[in-house]
């Protein structure tokens, strides 16, 4: 539907808010690559409900990332920025694997079928149903979720990554 300069009809549409597909939210913190800085970060949590659940480190001469999720973002988000602390967010994708050797065959094999490209992966540090579980950086987190759904795997939320205690 076409209007013109001038119309007085309004025009009303909704816009989508929510995802129909679980993703985890990623913090990439920015680092010079020097001693002690990992430990800076990881200390920045103490004391706060928010746990480190899964990690990740990239370094070269100059610089490092840490790539962080978190129990809790909003709050991670909070304490990240309390600290000054340099960082970026994404949202990835976290897979729990099936118990079996070929889990994890299994797991890229769906994803190439699909023709979904893996940026990046690594694994988390805590298995929230006591199977291993695997952060994933694709280029179509939609298309990987309903995939992988499909294929069996249980793709996880945030609210997932809570500790068991709370």
């Amino acid at each position: 539907m076409s209007l013109g300069e001038g119309s007085s009809q309004h025009v009303e549409f909704e816009t989508m808010n929510a995802r129909n597909w679980p993703t985890i939210t990623q913090f990439s913190v920015f680092l010079e690559n020097r001693v002690g800085q990992l430990l800076e970060v990881v200390r920045a949590f103490n004391g706060s409900k928010v746990k480190i659940v899964g990690l990740s480190i990239s370094d070269s001469a100059d610089c490092c990332i840490i790539r962080v999720m978190l129990s809790h973002p909003e709050q991670g988000r909070e304490i990240l920025e309390r600290n000054k602390l340099a960082f970026a967010e994404n949202e990835l994708l976290v897979a729990e694997l099936p118990s079996g050797p070929q889990s994890l065959v299994e797991l890229c094999t769906a994803l190439l079928q699909a023709e979904i490209n893996i940026h990046y992966a690594y694994p988390l540090i805590v298995h929230p149903h006591g199977r291993a579980a695997v952060a994933l950086h694709v280029d179509n987190n939609e298309q990987a979720s309903v995939t992988l759904g499909d294929k069996g795997f249980d793709v996880l939320c945030e609210a997932d990554l809570h500790p068991p205690y709370e």
